[in-house]
């Protein structure tokens, strides 16, 4: 399955050992899409950048996400411009899409990010 430019997808999201088990944990966390659909076709991977509800943090360019629902997500949320390449095999699943006007302001926040 291809995936493609804003959707929103579950992923399996890596985060710091168990200090108890010395064990890395994996938890399904949301993640934004935001390569080319035609590259995510033509590679068979995306890139993605991560969404959080941290709320105790904040990281340059977070984009605020307005339209919840139509996005899949049930709480607030940022895109944090933490970006990464997975393998499309590993998307567990699409949770929604972003609407008209967060996919203008992660666009925004992404040029702002790779200007030259």
């Amino acid at each position: 399955m291809s995936f493609a430019r804003f959707d929103v997808v579950i992923v399996p999201f890596p985060f710091t050992a168990n200090p108890s088990t010395q064990r890395p944990v994996v938890r399904r966390r949301p993640a934004l899409v935001v390569s080319a659909t035609e590259w995510n076709a033509a590679s068979g991977h995306v890139v993605a950048a991560m969404i959080t509800s941290a709320r105790q943090s904040s990281w340059p360019q977070d984009v605020p996400l307005t339209e919840l629902a139509a996005a899949g997500l049930t709480a607030p949320c940022v895109v944090r411009m933490k970006l990464f390449t997975l393998d499309e095999g590993l998307v567990i699943r699409r949770a929604g899409a972003l609407g008209a006007g967060d996919a203008a302001d992660v666009t925004a926040a992404l040029t702002q990010v790779l200007a030259a």
